[in-house]
């Protein structure tokens, strides 16, 4: 036996859903609309038939595509990438996470100062982790009082300079707000901490420190499943995060696609017998989230480039699955993720059921092709991918 390799990149939508509306996301198309802005072309994903999948201004569709190529619709509710990856894994919640769209009630804040001891908080609103840091950093110096910021995901982030708040002291108190706040109808997605450092008018983010605190994923899920047949699981990138630090063998967390890429070719020659789970972010976190089509279209480059390099990672018995979380097209008023569909593909396409996957009917689609490629049994919805 082989391995499955499946890589989200991070915020890569490929058209809204029928549903978008529910989420202002009509129209959205992020690599639709990230090619037709900046004519970038992919030489190696355009073989793999990524321009069959929907029309691309500057990908074409090939006659005989190296992948088996479709896209997936999410049923979970929520376009946050928890509920996607979730949901790639087998799980489909039955309700969205909480969001806090006016910032978080006043008896949540009440609870974190009684339980923390601080004296109050800042700002309290959907915010840009930089912005926030740069508007309110000043005052956070002035008086101890740590930032408090959520986003269009469900997120509660605090945000404290490490000359005020020790890393420790910080992640303390994101303890407690993941395991005695944000609980029952505040249950949201990720507590995070968020430490920076710096002066005056060049603060900065401490992205090596950052720390998420996630809610246990539900059971069963494919790892879970995995690791009860013996199946080793291996997390590279922010995957761990999601997964709440539970059910992978080996995880590497990594700080750009580039260091991304290059902690998958090292897995490569390492593993068999495993499933590796990998997420790519600059797309959605550097360039999807800041309007950005033009560094959203150079990452795509860059994975492209490194395209080759994972093929010759591949084992004759091994599968590699593309695919996404959710859309964040960079060139919409929005600088929020997007209900869309997003693409997959398969590789080789020899193994699977169709040249043509269609269009999934959920993104668990790909827990159950995992399965399959194990031929472990298994009772997540969805329908497999392979032969």
């Amino acid at each position: 036996m082989g391995n499955i390799y499946v890589i989200v990149i991070d915020g890569l939508g490929c058209g809204h859903q029928e549903d978008a509306w529910k989420y202002g996301d009509e129209g959205s198309n992020t690599l639709g609309h990230v090619l037709a802005e900046t004519k970038i072309s992919l030489p190696n994903l355009e073989k793999f038939g990524l321009g069959n999948i929907i029309p691309l201004d500057s990908v074409l569709p090939v006659l005989n595509p190296l992948a088996a190529i479709g896209k997936m619709r999410e049923v979970s509710p929520g376009k946050d990438s928890t509920t996607g990856h979730w949901e790639i894994a087998g799980i489909k919640p039955d309700s969205d996470f909480p969001y806090y769209p006016n910032g978080f009630p006043s008896d949540i804040l009440q609870k974190f100062k009684e339980l923390t001891g601080v004296e109050g908080v800042l700002a309290n609103k959907p915010y840009s982790g930089t912005d926030v840091i740069r508007d309110y950093g000043d005052e956070h110096l002035k008086s101890g009082k740590p930032i408090i910021y959520t986003s269009a995901d469900s997120v509660f982030q605090i945000a404290c300079h490490t000359d005020v708040t020790p890393l420790e002291k910080l992640y303390e108190w994101c303890t407690i707000a993941r395991n005695e706040i944000m609980i029952n109808e505040h249950s949201v997605g990720r507590v995070i901490a968020r430490p920076f450092a710096g002066v005056s008018g060049d603060f900065y983010r401490l992205s090596d420190h950052r720390k998420d605190f996630s809610l246990l994923p539900p059971e069963p899920n494919l790892m879970s499943v995995l690791e009860q047949s013996g199946i080793k699981r291996y997390s590279v990138g922010k995957i761990i995060d999601l997964f709440a630090n539970k059910g992978f063998t080996q995880y590497r967390k990594t700080r750009s696609n580039a260091e991304g890429i290059a902690q998958l070719l090292s897995v490569m020659k390492a593993v068999e017998n495993s499933f590796i789970f990998v997420n790519l972010i600059d797309t959605d976190q550097l360039f999807g989230h800041r309007n950005d089509p033009a560094g959203f279209a150079g990452s795509l480059e860059e994975f492209d480039r490194a395209l080759p390099a994972i093929l010759s990672g591949l084992g004759d018995d091994d599968v590699l699955m593309i695919t996404a979380d959710h859309g964040n097209d960079p060139t919409t008023g929005s600088t929020d993720h997007a209900r869309e569909f997003v693409p997959v593909l398969l590789y080789p396409a020899a193994k699977a059921v169709s040249i043509n996957l269609g269009i999934r009917g959920q993104f668990s689609d790909i827990a159950v092709t995992v399965c399959d490629y194990f031929g472990l049994h298994h009772s997540f919805e969805g329908k497999s991918m392979l032969k």
